[in-house]
This record gives structure tokens, sequence and C-alpha cells, in this order.
């Protein structure tokens, strides 16, 4: 063994000494970025409202590099002409749900069943097309909370960050995790067993369980962390939910609440929860609350259409986000669709309606509720980014984050239904509608093309 060692100690130090010998290798050139220039006629910043005209947008790869209204446009650059158009940052849904769709046939609009009656391939590959969709018509970034079977909205993150497909800047959740049951009534066939309702819901009861619920859904790959506040009548405590946001916050993560009671909403406030999902509990009190602590509310907020919703139900949403307008809670645009039926079809045309049309047809409650555009187009970008916690490396148009860029020919700070007609859409840096015509060609690649870190791809990290 003693001259085993000897031998191979002289053999590297043999190979160490010719090593030194060798000049040094050339360094690897940098690859050089693309470079594009978008001709912008009008440039809005939702953040102040304002507009500004003749600017031009330096993209270096996938980042902006530079804009303003003297930008030199380097030699080779890829010129984008919209000096047409009105040009802004992508929208955001801050709450919706990609993998869930329950149908009036054969579920009766009874989504327990759905997980039953669909697979969660099948769901998985639905999320992609919903993504693709949602891209299509402006919304580059999407929060999907939630109901995404065993963790479709983390694979479908991972896949559009890989590359295999165009789609939104998913932040997913994973499954909801709450107390006993979750959302759902389970048999004790169902429970006992972890049949049919899992893995739609992870139970959690004692401060162990939660800590180990959200470090799992971390682990798989979740962005932000969803709590089933009061979904039973044994729901989570204050202190609970602290636990829950210190835990989330050791990943990187913060954490929304799906309340649906008063008192839920309460403790959830109390706790300082990041979001709070749904807005039909909550009080003018609550909203006051909300304001002063900066807790964001997707309120999913669905207008009444003819293949959705009551007028009476509607007469109360658009009650409810007035309310929480008039007091400053921090609004974002949200959608929570997961659902279904023969009816989505344009009034006009009598064609389907994409889940795209469907997401923007939401902007029907917000002018319901009297709220200005420049305001609406404000919850769709600025906070929609702030509440996915992403605002630091994208969203706004601006030096150094990632070019996440749409445009339409009118004015959505002058009338907001102009974002239906959405003709340009770029997603970190490339091309993915022109002249109102999808091209997704550029998005596709036949396997992994990031450099894995761990579970994820380094890059990106918003």
């Amino acid at each position: 063994m003693i001259i085993a060692c000897g031998v191979f100690l002289i053999a590297a130090g043999t190979l160490f000494a010719e090593q030194q010998r060798r000049p040094p290798a050339a360094p690897t050139p940098p690859v050089a970025k693309k470079i594009t220039a978008i001709k912008a006629g009008k440039l809005i910043d939702p953040e102040t409202g304002t507009t500004a005209v003749n600017q031009i947008i330096l993209i270096e790869g996938e980042k902006i590099k530079e804009v303003g209204p003297n930008v030199q446009i380097p030699a080779g650059a890829q010129v984008i002409d919209l000096s047409k158009m009105t040009v802004l940052p992508g929208l955001v849904d801050a709450h919706t749900h990609m993998a869930m769709t329950y149908k009036e046939q054969p579920e009766n609009n009874y989504y327990y069943l759905t997980y039953i009656t669909d697979s969660s391939p099948l769901r998985a590959i639905q999320a992609a097309a919903n993504g693709m969709q949602l891209l299509n018509s402006g919304f580059t970034v999407v929060r999907d909370v939630g109901n995404n079977a065993l963790y479709a909205d983390a694979a479908l993150r991972q896949a559009i960050e890989q590359g295999w497909l165009p789609g939104p800047t998913v932040i997913p959740s994973g499954p909801m995790i709450g107390s006993t049951g979750g959302q759902l009534w389970p048999t004790p066939e169902m429970y006992k067993y972890h049949n049919i309702m899992y893995p739609e819901y992870i139970d959690a009861n004692s401060p162990d369980e939660i800590q180990r619920a959200v470090r799992e859904n971390m682990l798989f790959g979740a962005k932000t962390i969803k709590l089933c506040i009061d979904c039973k009548p044994w729901g989570y405590s204050v202190d609970d939910i602290k636990l829950a946001i210190r835990e989330a916050a050791m990943g990187g993560c913060k954490v929304e609440g799906h309340v649906q009671t008063p008192e839920g909403a309460q403790r959830s406030i109390d706790a300082g929860i990041y979001i709070i999902a749904h807005g039909n509990a909550l009080t003018p009190e609550h909203h006051r609350q909300m304001a002063q602590k900066g807790i964001f509310l997707t309120g999913t907020d669905t207008p009444f259409t003819d293949y959705r919703g009551s007028e009476n139900s509607f007469k109360r949403t658009v009650a409810q986000l007035k309310d929480a307008y008039d007091k400053k809670v921090p609004l974002t645009y949200s959608t929570d669709f997961d659902y279904w039926n023969d009816r989505m079809k344009d009034e006009k045309t009598g064609e389907w309606l994409s889940r795209g049309e469907l997401t923007i047809n939401f902007l029907q409650t917000w002018k319901a509720a009297g709220i200005p555009a420049k305001d609406i187009l404000y919850a769709m970008t600025i906070n929609g980014y702030k509440a996915s916690d992403i605002i630091s490396e994208r969203g706004p148009i601006k030096p150094g984050l990632y070019a996440d860029i749409i445009a339409v020919p009118g004015d959505p700070l002058a009338d907001i239904d102009a974002l239906r007609n959405m003709q340009f859409v770029m997603k970190n840096g490339m091309v993915y509608k022109k002249d109102g015509v999808m091209q997704p060609a550029a998005f596709f690649h036949p396997g992994p093309v990031r450099i894995p870190s761990g579970r994820w791809p380094g890059r990106p990290p918003g």
C-alpha cells in the first residue's frame, strides 16, 4: 500500500509539473448576444401612469440594456418597428389554475369529480396549452396557485424555462396546504387511503406538519405557498399562519391565504400574510387593515357573462372590488379561472374564446367598479409583479430586467379595452407574437438547453 501511494504521488507530481510547463489555454471567447431594438411610438410606464413618445428599447439577449429617445441602434441589430403602436410591460394574472378545468359535462361543475375524470398527465398538457394561450393575450407572468395535480404547475414552469415550449413565467404553489380535508369533504376511504382527492391537497395540522408541508412544496419547485386558512372549522390560527410565513421565507417564498370567512380573513391579516385570495368574505374593516399593512388582494373578480355568473353575484363582486379600491388595498388582476362550458364563444363571431380572451374579459368587473384605466393597468402589471415577488428581475421596461414586452394599437391609459387587441408579445427577448400572429417556433428546443442547478435551471431567477 505504501509503495502504491508513493507511485501515485510521483505520477501526480510529474503531471502537475508538465501542466506548469504548458502555455495557458486561450480564454474561450464569450458568445455574442443577439441585439434587438424596438422602436416604440408610445411607451407606457404603468408605475407612473405616463406615456413617453418615440422611444428606443435596446435588448441584449434576454434583457433590456437601454431605454430612451436617443438610444443608438448598433449595426446588425434586429429592428422591430412598433412606431405606430403603444408599447407596455407584459400583464399578470395573479391567481389562476391552468391545470384544472371542471365542466358542466360530465362533472356538473362539481370540481371534486374532475380529479377522477381527468388524469394528471392530461391536466399537465392542458396547462401547457393554457399557458401558450395566456401568453398570446399578453400575460407574461402567471401565479398558478393550487389544484394542479402532482406539481403540474411546477413542471410547467421548468418546461418553459428549459425551452421546451413557450409560455409565461409561472409562479407555482404546488398543492394547497390545509388542515384535515383541505377544501374537500372526503369519505373515509378517500381520506384514509389517500385515494381520489390526493394529491390535490397536503394535510398539515400540527406545527411539525405545517413545517414539513411548506418545505416539501418548495423542494418540488413551489415559488409561492398557498394555505387553506379556513376551509374547515378547524382551520389555521394566527400562530399557524406565522409559522408558514417563516418557513416559506427560508425558501424565498411568500404566502397566499385562501379565505372564505371573515374570521379567517382577520387571522390572516393579524398574522401579516402577503396575499389574501378571494374577496367575498372581506369587510370594509378588513380592507382598511389590508391597506394599512400592504397586504395584496387577489380578488378573483368574475364578470357576469353568458357563460358564467349571475347578476346578483356580479353586483356583490363589483361592490367588494370598489370598496377595496376606495380604501387603497393593493389590488391585483386575478381570475381564479378553472372552468369551461360550451357557451364560451365570442358573441359577435360565434368562435371559441381562448383562455387569454376569457382572462382579459375580467376587465368588465373592473370597469363596472368605476376604476380608472391607469389604476387597472397598475394592478395588471406593477402590483402583479410585486405580488409575484419578481419585480426586481422582470416586469417594468427598465435596463437590467428581462424583456417581457407587449404592444397594442390603441391606448390602454385612455381605454383599457385596448388590451383586447394584442398585436405584439415578447418574452425574455424572444418574439412570440407579431402583427397579431403567433410565432412560437423560436421557443421550441429538442432537449434541455439550460444548465441545471439542482432541480431547477439556474436561469431565469424570476
